[in-house]
């Protein structure tokens, strides 16, 4: 049997640049892994037969039933895997769990049928998939570019401990599509933002936290919202700034010292809030 473990991610940035003539949104962002997994197990089998142990989570409206019979078509191969998904990243959060488990099947299936494929031939497949897929084949801290398939490696941000919370919120399918058709002109931006903290990893300048945005929290934050009153609730417990993870719901902060973080996540959990501490990778 084949395992692996695949991670979570935030968004350091998310900047939206304007529609596209395809009905896609032109976006930059730069895509942080971070230390909350997920695990797959993969051995031979007859046929492609994907199961899963969480709650809620229904294997074929997964991108991993997706991602497996479009390796299986690719190869042109009669060969089958038998997946089972072990859940720890919560369902339609903005985490990108469905995004890592269709990597992460690519790459399984790769080794499982000795395929042989590099990376440029899998990252053609993932773009296929979904716009966080590409960049999960690597993970680590790396530009998104275009609809978000076109991956470039960074240098590494240096060690942060993030504190993630995760509101009580119903998970909600077709919830990017809905922010994106949300967000108005004056929500795009330029990706300047994006390309600053590009240029700041990239010459091992000081990272700070205002170089951190996120387009979509012009919606997600608005008057009223429920996501805005958690954000304020956080920020009063001691977070030193909260950012929404990707579309949402999930928000996080970020801290040099692992005993920071810890603190808050204690203020959090006994406001009756879910937080984990996980480590950038």
């Amino acid at each position: 049997m084949l395992t692996l473990k695949t991670p979570a991610k935030i968004n350091l940035t998310l900047e939206v640049l304007g529609k596209r003539p395809d009905g896609y949104h032109e976006l930059r962002s730069v895509l942080q892994a971070v230390g909350m997994y997920d695990t797959l197990y993969f051995e031979e089998g007859r046929k492609i037969n994907v199961a899963g142990t969480l709650e809620g989570w229904i294997p074929g409206d997964s991108l991993v039933s997706r991602a497996a019979e479009l390796m299986r078509k690719k190869a042109g191969t009669r060969k089958g895997a038998g997946i089972r998904v072990d859940k720890s990243i919560p369902l339609l959060s903005g985490l990108g769990g469905d995004s890592s488990d269709a990597a992460a099947t690519l790459l399984g299936l790769n080794r499982l049928w000795s395929l042989g494929w590099e990376e440029e031939k899998l990252a053609a497949i993932a773009a296929e998939l979904g716009s966080d897929v590409a960049f999960f084949l690597s993970g680590g801290t790396a530009l998104a570019e275009g609809r978000g398939e076109l991956i470039t490696l960074l240098p590494p941000l240096p060690r942060h401990w993030v504190v993630l919370m995760l509101p009580e919120v119903a998970p909600e399918r077709g919830k990017t599509a809905q922010m994106y058709a949300s967000l108005r002109g004056n929500h795009f931006t330029d990706g300047q933002t994006t390309r600053r903290l590009v240029e700041v990893l990239v010459t091992h300048l000081s990272f700070r936290p205002t170089m951190l945005v996120n387009n979509f929290e012009n919606v997600a934050f608005a008057s009223g919202s429920v996501l805005k009153v958690y954000r304020e609730h956080i920020e009063k417990l001691g977070a030193p700034f909260v950012h929404l993870c990707g579309s949402g719901p999930a928000l996080y902060t970020m801290f040099e010292e692992k005993a920071r973080a810890d603190d808050l996540a204690v203020r959090c959990l006994n406001q009756g809030l879910k937080a984990h501490v996980v480590s950038t990778l």
